[in-house]
């Protein structure tokens, strides 16, 4: 299905379809200077100044997610609602990795519905008590946004499930986007209730929010925003079949630093940007980079860690200990395989089970020893599919433990029920090896919480009678489709659809050497420790940090309607061009000079047909027919496709492959310039593109007599720029002695003489000028693509001159260029000439004392 496009998004938010309240403006605004309160509702201002005034004191974090980190309960006696910190909440962890000095603002839902009747009073105390602003979402809403479009639609999609048929899994409903759309709208609304957005950074988290930066960015274009996803990013291929794609990767670019746990996630993302939306990503010192309208967007790759110290308090209750001595007691004499796992589809818990039938069938020495405690954590969703994952692990549980099971010997016990922190604490102390099998899982902290449990605390080796030196060990078979898999390098990695590999990797970690244990165990220890939730905040924080620096050293517009709003970030001296400003140069100069590109500036980059339309013929011949100006078209394609295009322009300038040949008018001759007359390279570059066009599938080798150019515009996005990069790396160093330079540009890599370039061309017609005693008062240079930028550099150095003179440096499309002016596109190009045109003295002439032989100016 197409994605229909909306007018306004804010008539989306609010749309028929829902009946949903706009959001109150119930709690007061953060003020950040005594007395001053500003009033930031309303999107209709683009230019992003803040109306808040910095106040110079605290810094200020704003973290948004789903879910609020707090616990609430109402007690039945008085109804008053008691609310209360929740410890485990990485959200709430993840301040230990922000300066004592910092205020954390928390924007997102609660668990529990709070009458209409109370929200106010509910929203003033827990932003007193707790800085927390909650977002109030009615009830068919939250059901929609939440049960509905993300739980039945995007986290199946991000696991890699399609789908197929109505019985595996839901098709795409736009009843749910919009819900999804609305929702992010209202958490949107509730951050601009407390931001400051000169100095706060605001920090998105998950999946359930990824259109929330369109609507802030849209509101404050300057916004210091960034994002994180926690759970797995698709291959394009899953991706790209939802209907939404390109409205929801637009509103994570809307970002100005996005998070991923793995390489894999964040690679997947690239592809879907390059694929999806034509953008290219580069690697600059260590930093993954898109631009993005002018915009880089940053790429951040670290997996969350674990609250070292929360964990450890755990450990430390005599609970803990006296849960461990009983579950030591209870499987005294016997081996420990733990797991500990959601009951949904994806954890891949009836496989490991087979996995541990299988290791019994096959080793049964092992029968009587070995023991799988399954944790199984209540269900997040209330799918179908749930409930039939849960009758399979039950149904091959019952039929191991009824092979298997002895005297008192039972080989698997399903814990399927609430278990308290200190009583799981107790199963991973106590675990041999544990194993996450999960087909596919975006991070899972298991393996972390299994290995810092095994290290164990002083207090407990304490109330154990355990020495505080004895050596420790731990084993991990994890599945190499979870996020924490690349990072921990002494787990045995398995693909969880492999029963027999998986039960090998359970049978090598129950009968691994002690010593190999310990040196895994503390390679793995050093890592979690070092690399815990606060460290991963401290991180990000600092990229996002590093990724706003500039954010007001450029000047910024915002364009686009609903969820295709993205904002252009370009330097301050950079704008459009005007016909009345350039007109009135115009007309004040006599000696003009007009370089033009061709594709993408005259005739469009869209157009099939690449012959000139009659307005531009006779734009061009009206310009070129004044004695004044001397117009070129200077082009990278070949001269014999100019010559037939332009036939009509008798006194038109061509230069033709980026200046290699050049004609002053239609009555002289071609030229090629004589800086570069060796091409023996040819014969060295030829064979090497046809190499990889052959291997290339939609390339191709467009041959110019001065160039040879490789075009992969056709090929497959990924691999075409894979082999794009690596063939310009193959030429660099076949070419290191030649004549010739290697360049890459839009979908394509060129070979071409040394010295030759659209700059030689602005540089040559300008010098015959001044040779002339006709020295230039007006230059006008239009150009769209990387080759022009060459031709900008050079007229905007134009020579010393004893006069300067009107200069025209200006790109077609906004976007970062050494120009200083731009037009956004070829209509605007071809109206600013019938603009300068109009003003125009056209008269028959020649140009025989302008034209002047290469011979005679080098």
């Amino acid at each position: 299905m197409a994605s229909r496009s909306y007018a306004n998004l804010l008539d989306l938010a609010n749309g028929d379809l829902l009946d949903i309240p706009h959001t109150p403006r119930a709690l007061p605004r953060v003020m950040t200077v005594p007395g001053i309160i500003s009033d930031l509702d309303g999107y209709g201002c683009n230019d992003g100044d803040s109306d808040v005034s910095s106040s110079g004191c605290r810094e200020r974090k704003i973290i948004v997610a789903n879910m609020l980190p707090l616990q609430a309960k109402r007690d039945i006696e008085t109804a008053k609602w008691f609310f209360s910190w929740d410890e485990d909440s990485i959200l709430l962890q993840l301040k230990d990795g922000f300066s004592s000095d910092t205020e954390v603002i928390y924007v997102g839902s609660l668990k529990v519905e709070i009458d209409l009747c109370e929200q106010d009073a509910v929203a003033q105390r827990l932003l007193d008590e707790f800085n927390c602003v909650p977002t109030f979402l009615p009830h068919d809403l939250q059901k929609k946004f939440y049960l509905g479009f993300c739980k039945q639609q995007l986290w199946p999609l991000f696991h890699y499930m399609l789908p197929i048929c109505p019985d595996h899994g839901d098709r795409f409903d736009r009843i749910l986007w919009q819900a999804y759309v609305s929702a992010n709208k209202i958490f949107a609304d509730k951050v601009m209730e407390v931001i400051n957005p000169d100095d706060d950074f605001v920090w998105v988290h998950d999946y359930h929010l990824m259109v929330l930066p369109t609507f802030l960015r849209k509101r404050y274009n300057r916004v210091k925003l960034g994002f994180f996803l926690h759970s797995p990013f698709p291959s394009s291929e899953i991706y790209r079949t939802l209907p939404v794609r390109d409205e929801i990767l637009r509103g994570l670019l809307n970002s100005d630093l996005i998070g991923f746990h793995t390489f894999d996630y964040a690679r997947h993302f690239l592809s879907c940007c390059s694929r999806m939306l034509g953008l290219d990503y580069e690697s600059k010192r260590g930093h993954i980079g898109l631009d993005y309208f002018g915009r880089t967007i940053f790429i951040k790759i670290l997996p969350v860690g674990i609250h070292m110290g929360r964990l450890e308090s755990v450990l430390n209750l005599s609970s803990t200990s006296a849960k461990l001595k009983e579950v030591q007691e209870e499987f005294k004499g016997k081996k420990v395989i733990l797991g500990v796992d959601d009951m949904d589809i994806f954890k891949g818990i009836s496989l490991k089970l087979l996995a541990v039938e299988h290791l019994l069938q096959q080793n049964s020495d092992l029968q009587g020893k070995v023991v799988l405690v399954q944790i199984v954590n209540p269900a997040r969703g209330l799918r179908k599919d749930v409930q039939e994952a849960k009758n399979e692990t039950y149904l091959i549980a019952r039929r191991i433990n009824e092979t298997y099971s002895k005297n008192n010997y039972q080989p698997v016990i399903l814990i399927d029920r609430p278990v308290p922190r200190f009583e799981k604490r107790a199963y991973y102390a106590v675990a041999e090896c544990c194993i996450v099998n999960a087909v596919r899982d975006g991070m899972n902290l298991v393996p972390y919480k299994y290995i810092v449990c095994r290290q164990g605390t002083a207090r407990l080796d304490e109330s154990l009678g355990r020495k505080n030196d004895s050596p420790r060990t731990s084993m991990l078979v994890v599945s190499e489709f979870i996020g924490c898999s690349p990072s921990l390098s002494g787990a045995i990695r398995v693909n969880p659809w492999d029963i027999d590999a998986v039960a090998d990797a359970m049978y090598a970690a129950l009968t691994m050497s002690d010593s190999e244990k310990q040196l895994r165990h503390e390679k793995h220890y050093r890592y979690v420790s070092s690399h815990d939730v606060a460290y991963w905040a401290h991180s990000f924080m600092q990229d996002l940090e590093r990724a706003c620096k500039d954010h007001y050293t450029k000047r910024c517009w915002g364009f686009g309607l609903g969820l295709g709003f993205r904002v252009v970030s370009l330097s301050h001296g950079f704008r459009k061009l005007t016909i009345d400003h350039v007109v009135s140069a115009y007309k004040r100069t006599t000696r003009r000079a007009i370089f033009l590109d061709y594709d993408g500036t005259v005739v469009s980059q869209s157009s099939i047909s690449k012959v000139p339309s009659p307005e531009v013929l006779s734009v061009l011949n009206a310009l070129c027919n004044d004695p004044k100006n001397i117009v070129f078209i200077v082009s990278g394609r070949g001269r014999d496709s100019l010559s037939d295009w332009l036939t009509s322009c008798q006194m038109l300038g061509l230069a033709a492959e980026h200046g290699y040949f050049l004609r002053w008018n239609k009555d002289s001759e071609w030229e090629s310039s004589h800086l570069s007359a060796d091409m023996d390279w040819k014969k060295i570059v030829e064979p090497v593109m046809q190499l990889y066009t052959e291997a290339t599938d939609g390339s191709n080798i467009e041959i110019k007599e001065s160039a040879l150019v490789w075009h992969h515009q056709d090929a497959d996005p990924d691999f075409g720029s894979c082999q794009a990069k690596e063939l310009l790396n193959h030429l660099e160093s076949v070419l290191a002695n030649e004549p010739a330079v290697v360049t890459r540009g839009q979908h394509i890599v060129e070979v071409k003489p040394q010295g030759i370039s659209k700059g030689w061309v602005a540089e040559e017609v300008l010098q015959t000028m001044i040779n002339g005693g006709n020295p230039p008062d007006f230059v006008l240079c239009i150009g769209d693509d990387r080759s022009d930028e060459d031709m900008f550099e050079t007229i905007l150095r134009t020579v010393s001159l004893p006069s300067a003179p009107e200069i025209f440096a200006c790109t077609v499309g906004r976007k970062p260029s050494k120009a200083k002016y731009f037009l956004d596109d070829t209509s605007d190009v071809v109206k600013l000439l019938q603009g300068l045109a109009a003003s125009s003295n056209p008269k028959p002439r020649h140009l025989a004392h302008f034209q002047v032989s290469f011979e005679s100016t080098i």
